[in-house]
């Protein structure tokens, strides 16, 4: 995009250098204006002999569901047109054209279901005879609307929690399966309708990399939140001595999946050897999601092997997946790659049980999914689809208040040529394994299905620029897999977004993200009253970049911010507290509560809690989530943004209580409120 417009409202123009930066990372090398002239006619051309576009997506109920426009070869004046069109489930059907013109739209003799289709087309001209086929994507008009799942004009509450810090007695050190199971259970029974999560995406676990919104794939789950005592063939005799793992306040990812995969690989040698129909359900699994789980599985084998999670240094032969090093080193250690494929036919066996107990528990959604924005440039789906990654670029955020320079996300955007010319299939598949076992997917920083900010190499945020992507395509496969999977979508929407996003969105049936803590009233500087609080929503206190409501009433995130280094002056210090002093009177205005007294002080957090989620309550937005951090109490952050793990342990925070505690407090129970949307009670 040559421009865009800031959170301060200042045009910022794109430099000619990033434009230059940018078109080299897509693929196209314009150092001149000679040579952007001459990429650019290389585009007219490859359009001019493009007989069919190799992908469409288009709204079943529209016009364009029957027609197809074909367009002749160059210095073809006249030609007849077969068109074959295959539908997902099978069925054939054609149509003829007899000397159709330069560029001739046919009409299909059948209005196609919602699917994946496939067009061909013929095109003869004499002795010559030329080829070409289409993707065709029939998607509905809109995601799977709150009425359908909730009932008309219903309304419904659920918990968001972060798992990998929920503590239950006799983990193995981190919140995993087992532990979602009992939020469930315990959610379920006080009439939730839902329990969100932090995204299950793939990490390497180990050496710092752990951040679940920094994967190494999104395509895959990370094996990490396994019960493994839930595991067939576990043996509880031979359970090892994990409680100093389980203790500690923080999650020692290395320990934790050390442990895990020492037990695991013994349960693999036995499932080997289990019955057949066993055997023939896993290959089913491994069959429907090759080749990309056998390339994620070697990914991960060399990774382990090499003690190196970043694919670009590995040797420059192990660089490709189908290079004859690699294609030689998974036969020599089939085993293991074979142990990596088996993990994630056990996340998935185990999620499923999961999903199946809340359907028991008549919980209307159910497990609430999270889709990370992007993955690592050295992880696998970079490893798998090197031309689907852009190079010598990162993701990131433009200046705003908080930061002069922005934010570098430090992983590559998607090449959206790229995307489109695969016909859209690493979307497709991103979307199929995350809806699967989920009743909702949230999708982190929706905005990037609009545009994305990239920033070059060696620059800074100020010298990034946006980048367009084809949303009315993208949306429109997320709500044929919102349909087909019977799921919510919700879209974090958060920040300074074009007055475009929030049409679409509304268009598509996509819930908003409404935040309290950032829900402003331009007028009076406080916080928004319920009524002004949209009903397409998602309302929330807070999320797992802010501290708890505990921690902001007692400012614990000021103190962290200064003691990392984020606020560099006495002065901006002093502002910040001043800043918080007039959050929490406007706050305490909002939910009709009193200062507490001296001797108040300490309780006082679990009674905002309580007040914050009775307002939630009244709010006319479909859905409220209540944080588990919220309800329990806790001070502490799980993510103190821009800094790193050596400044201050993001991810790693283990809550003080266990879900056994939890699940018998009186406290807990009463801050959940929330009277009007207890679903299940």
């Amino acid at each position: 995009m040559p421009e865009y417009v800031d959170m301060s409202g200042r045009t910022r123009r794109t430099s000619d250098e990033t434009t230059r930066a940018l078109l080299r990372g897509m693929g196209f090398d314009a150092p001149t204006g000679d040579a952007a002239r001459a990429s650019l006619d290389e585009l007219a051309r490859e359009e001019r002999e493009t007989i069919l576009e190799p992908v469409r997506v288009v709204e079943r109920d529209s016009p364009g569901a029957t027609r197809v426009r074909v367009r002749l070869p160059p210095r073809v004046s006249a030609a007849d047109l077969e068109l074959t069109l295959t539908e997902e489930r099978g069925h054939v059907w054609q149509v003829r054209a007899k000397d159709a013109s330069r560029a001739s739209t046919l009409l299909l003799p059948t209005r196609p279901p919602y699917g994946y289709h496939r067009l061909v087309v013929r095109v003869r001209s004499g002795v010559r005879e030329w080829a070409a086929e289409q993707s065709l994507i029939v998607v509905p008009a809109s995601c799977v609307g709150a009425d359908q799942i909730l009932g008309k004009g219903k309304k419904a509450m659920g918990m968001v929690a972060n798992l990998y810090s929920v503590r239950r007695e006799h983990d193995w050190g981190i919140g995993d399966l087992e532990t979602l199971m009992q939020l469930v259970e315990w959610a379920g029974k006080r009439g939730a309708a839902f329990v969100g999560i932090n995204p299950l995406h793939a990490t390497f676990n180990r050496d710092g990399h752990v951040s679940p919104y920094g994967p190494i794939s999104r395509l895959f789950r990370n094996p990490i939140y396994l019960d493994v005592e839930r595991v067939p063939g576990f043996d509880a005799a031979r359970r090892p001595d994990v409680s100093v793992l389980h203790s500690a306040p923080y999650i020692d990812y290395d320990g934790v999946i050390d442990a895990k995969e020492k037990a695991l690989r013994e349960l693999h040698v036995a499932f080997r050897g289990h019955a057949a129909s066993d055997s023939r359900e896993y290959e089913d699994f491994v069959r429907r999601r090759d080749p990309e789980l056998t390339w994620f599985a070697t990914w991960m084998t060399i990774a382990e092997y090499a003690r190196e999670p970043d694919w670009r240094r590995w040797p420059v032969a192990m660089r490709t997946p189908d290079s004859e090093a690699v294609v030689a080193f998974q036969r020599s250690h089939a085993e293991r790659i074979d142990f990596h494929r088996w993990l994630q036919y056990e996340m998935h066996r185990q999620l499923g049980d999961v999903a199946h107990r809340a359907r028991v528990l008549g919980m209307r959604i159910g497990v609430y999914q999270d889709l990370a924005i992007g993955s690592g440039g050295g992880g696998s789906d970079a490893w798998c689809s090197p031309a689907l990654f852009v190079s010598d670029v990162s993701v990131g955020a433009p200046p705003d208040p908080y930061s002069a320079t922005g934010q570098n996300w430090g992983f590559p955007p998607l090449n959206p040529r790229a995307l489109r010319a695969q016909g859209y299939r690493y979307w497709i598949q991103l979307l199929r394994c995350a809806f699967e076992n989920a009743g909702a997917l949230r999708i982190d920083h929706i905005l990037g299905l609009f545009r994305l900010f990239w920033i070059p190499a060696g620059m800074s945020g100020k010298d990034g620029a946006y980048v367009r992507y084809p949303a009315g395509d993208l949306l429109g496969i997320l709500a044929l897999e919102s349909v087909r999977h019977d799921a919510l979508v919700v879209g974090e929407d958060l920040g300074t977004v074009p007055a475009e996003v929030p049409r679409a969105l509304k268009k598509w049936g996509i819930l908003s993200s409404k935040v309290l803590l950032f829900e402003r009233d331009a007028r009076t500087n406080g916080f928004k009253q319920a009524r002004r609080y949209p009903a397409l929503a998602l309302a929330t206190a807070d999320t797992h970049d802010m501290a708890p409501l505990a921690g902001f009433w007692v400012e614990r995130d000021i103190e962290l911010r200064e003691q990392a280094g984020l606020v560099p002056s006495p002065a901006e210090l002093r502002q910040e507290k001043s800043r918080r002093r007039k959050d929490k009177a406007a706050l305490l205005r909002l939910t009709n509560l009193q200062p507490p007294a001296s001797h108040e002080e300490a309780r006082f957090p679990r009674k905002l809690a309580g007040a914050v989620h009775d307002f939630l309550d009244v709010t006319p937005s479909y859905l409220v989530g209540l944080s588990f951090d919220d309800l329990i109490g806790e001070v502490d952050p799980v993510n103190v943004p821009g800094v790193t793990q050596d400044t201050y342990p993001s991810w790693r925070r283990r809550t003080r209580r266990t879900m056994e505690e939890v699940s018998w407090s009186f406290e807990v129970d009463d801050t959940i409120r929330c009277e009007n949307r207890r679903a299940n009670g």
